[in-house]
């Protein structure tokens, strides 16, 4: 009786371990891969760090250059009447300089936002990886379900062809119908063995792909994809069309490249002006100091006709920038007219194939099924109706998977889920 009930006991640990293992392996919903890949994904991690990066270059950008200091030693050998010496006490005189450079008014501020815009073009580069990895992943569980459901489909199938292998058999045993029909039924199946085979190899390498992503072991395991992410019962382009504007990484990315070149400018005018060095020079003699000096230097800005070439060029920049990011904003919007429409005539054709073509097909095959067992039909034209069910099946399978790469298509576009 003990023996029993801890054969029974170690029975319930194996098969709550084996649950809870199912449970923690990612691959049932694209939402459990994306986690991993917030996290684990060395992309996204690579441009994070470099946005971070750019963020600290903001404050030394606009920070005031390092003051010097400078030490004259003047006449070290007193005319002569002592040996050469570097004690400030006992030269001649000795000078001290003090200075600190300052660039001319508000060029210090135009780098910090110069440096500003590129931390926002870094930070745009983050989320557009991010929102690249995410469509990805996305794509490949769309394209990992499919697969996964087309194969236990075509088990369905091989299962359906041997039970009509055996009703071909049966009857070709009683002499109603001719051997021709088992050995049709055998090809059949045997063509559909031949269909399993890739599409298993096909769903290795999608496993292989999303663990790539995920920076996961090549087999490293995956539980069978489940569910689909829900799709969003209306569309608004005009809605969706606002959203691109406003929340597209690479459209934040040239925004920001914009502000960058117009700030670029600012400063290649700024250069016109002259930058200063102010300092104080005490002057030592012997062991106090005897006097001092304040000093005021700038730089002459002589060369106007290379500050006048970079203007020109800060100029070509900004509406080069410019043009680049209206030319993107029409390449987005057309990308996400055609996923918008490739979306509606997917679910479009998941509607028709889920109320009127799986109806019909199967209808035909039972027909079919029927008349063949009682001899009124032939064995070809029941294969056929089983290939009708089969398409059918597999076209509803890929219209489902065809809408959630349309959403994925439509979601990188955004930079957002819907």
């Amino acid at each position: 009786m003990k023996s029993k009930s801890a054969l029974a006991a170690a029975l319930l640990v194996l098969t709550l371990g084996g649950t809870a293992q199912a449970e923690a392996l990612p691959g049932a919903s694209v939402e459990s891969l994306l986690a991993i890949a917030r996290e684990g994904s060395l992309d996204v991690r690579a441009v994070r760090l470099e946005a971070e990066a750019a963020r600290e270059r903001i404050g030394p950008a606009g920070a005031l250059p390092d003051p010097f200091l400078r030490v004259e030693l003047e006449n070290i050998t007193r005319n002569g009447t002592q040996g050469a010496t570097l004690s400030p006490s006992q030269v001649g005189d000795t000078k001290y300089l003090l200075a600190q450079p300052l660039p001319f008014w508000g060029k210090r501020d135009l780098r910090r936002e110069i440096a500003a815009a590129d931390a926002d073009q870094a930070g745009g580069r983050a989320a557009d990886a991010w929102a690249d990895v995410a469509g990805r992943i996305k794509s490949l569980y769309a394209q990992y379900w499919l697969t996964s459901k087309s194969l236990r489909l075509t088990r369905e199938n091989i299962e359906l062809s041997r039970r009509l292998e055996q009703i071909a058999q049966a009857r070709y045993a009683g002499g109603l119908v001719p051997q021709q029909d088992a050995i049709r039924a055998q090809v059949e199946r045997s063509a559909m063995d031949s269909e399993l085979v890739g599409m298993e190899s096909e769903r290795h390498h999608l496993m292989a792909f999303l663990n790539a992503t995920l920076a996961r072991p090549a087999n490293a395991p995956l539980a069978e994809p489940d569910v689909l992410r829900p799709l969003p019962a209306r569309i608004d382009p005009a809605a969706l069309n606002q959203r691109l504007q406003a929340n597209n990484p690479q459209l934040a990315i040239e925004a920001a490249r914009v502000a960058g070149a117009e700030k670029g400018r600012d400063l290649a005018y700024r250069n016109r002006f002259p930058d200063f060095i102010v300092g104080v020079q005490p002057m030592q003699v012997g062991d106090r100091i005897d006097a001092w000096t304040l000093m005021l230097e700038l730089n002459v800005p002589l060369q106007q006709g290379s500050r006048r070439s970079q203007e020109r060029e800060s100029e070509r920049m900004l509406e080069a920038a410019t043009a680049r990011r209206e030319a993107l904003g029409h390449r987005l919007n057309g990308d996400l007219s055609a996923a918008v429409s490739n979306l509606e005539a997917a679910r479009t054709t998941e509607q028709i194939t889920r109320t009127r073509q799986l109806p019909q097909a199967e209808l035909t095959f039972r027909s079919a099924l029927a008349g063949y067992e009682t001899g009124k039909v032939d064995f070809a034209t029941l294969l056929d109706a089983q290939r009708q069910i089969r398409n059918a099946r597999l076209a509803l399978l890929r219209a489902q998977a065809s809408q959630q790469l349309r959403l994925a298509e439509i979601e990188r576009l955004l930079g957002e889920d819907l």
